[in-house]
């Protein structure tokens, strides 16, 4: 019988440096993993709402867009059943993503086809104009809010899988609570606006918010200070304002329902205008929060919603 192959030298020490190599490579990761944990510093932006078993994880993109679906609905006087079922559609038809593409010539958060009446590919992707055509079919469902989500929706939509909104209901559900206002300080939301080395655009946010609610949602420029922290400057290089303050102006609800549905639009929206802080009542929330929460706050009691941009 033949000797076994014995390993020469040169290999066991190949295998062995490749050894070494993977090892120092997994202790680096592990280092800073660790570090990471540690500092508190932050990974990709991500938002969430709810608790526990029922809560729901979403992008700033994603938040973005639910922001503006919800605003849209409640300017219209919509109740919050109806931003439910628009929430829950969007997510099934998009993933609340405001897609150029889909099934045949579907586009948007909603999959609406400019072949079927919806309108023009551009208004279809104004996420505005597609969020207010759904409501309007919505309201022409007799009865609607007392339907079952996914029957509702398929009055509208006539997608050809319509039991699949049903599944998004809980996730949708607790969206609509926390964007409508209703459940207070329950969006939480981590940003890239912080560090600050790009500004915000007030002009810009009072744009948004103006088309999102309407112009009487249009705020006004404060003069100084800012949302929530003493001792900084309330315009930039410019002159323009960094911080402004959003008048709370029922329209379906209380003026506090208002106040957090619009406090709850900055921050779902942060990411996009550069909003590094918003404060409403006596909580603030900051970009530079690595958890993402509201805290408690001295309360001005001026009843406005501030709002401060990235310097």
């Amino acid at each position: 019988m033949s000797e076994p192959i014995r390993p020469s030298r040169s290999s066991r020490h190949g295998r062995l440096a490749r050894f070494t190599a993977a090892f120092v490579v997994l202790l680096g990761l592990a280092a800073y993993v660790a570090v990471h944990y540690v500092t508190g510093s932050k990974g990709a932006p991500r938002c969430s709402v709810g608790s526990g078993e029922n809560t729901y994880e979403f992008s700033p993109e994603q938040a973005s867009n639910a922001a503006t679906i919800s605003a849209v609905g409640t300017t219209r006087r919509m109740p919050e059943r109806a931003v439910t079922i628009a929430l829950a559609t969007a997510l099934q038809e998009s993933a609340l993503r405001n897609i150029e593409h889909g099934d045949r010539d579907s586009l948007g958060l909603f999959q609406q086809r400019p072949s079927q009446g919806w309108g023009t590919p551009r208004q279809i992707l104004d996420p505005v104009y597609s969020s207010g055509k759904f409501y309007e079919g919505l309201a022409k469902v007799p009865g609607y809010s007392r339907l079952p989500l996914t029957v509702a929706a398929q009055k509208v939509q006539r997608s050809g899988f319509p039991q699949a909104y049903a599944k998004h209901e809980p996730d949708a559900a607790l969206l609509a609570a926390a964007l409508t206002g209703r459940s207070a300080a329950s969006l939480r939301c981590t940003t890239s606006a912080v560090p600050e080395g790009r500004p915000g655009d007030p002009a810009k946010v009072r744009a948004e918010l103006a088309r999102d609610f309407g112009g009487k949602a249009a705020p006004k420029a404060t003069a100084g200070g800012d949302a929530g922290s003493a001792g900084r400057s309330g315009a930039n290089a410019s002159g323009a304002s960094l911080v402004l303050s959003v008048p709370v102006l029922a329209t379906t609800g209380t003026d506090t329902q208002r106040g957090w549905e619009l406090a709850h639009w900055a921050v779902a929206r942060a990411d996009e205008l550069r909003i590094v802080e918003v404060a409403y009542a006596d909580k603030v929330w900051r970009a530079s929060d690595v958890s993402g929460a509201w805290t408690k706050a001295a309360d001005d009691g001026d009843g406005t919603v501030r709002i401060r941009l990235a310097q």
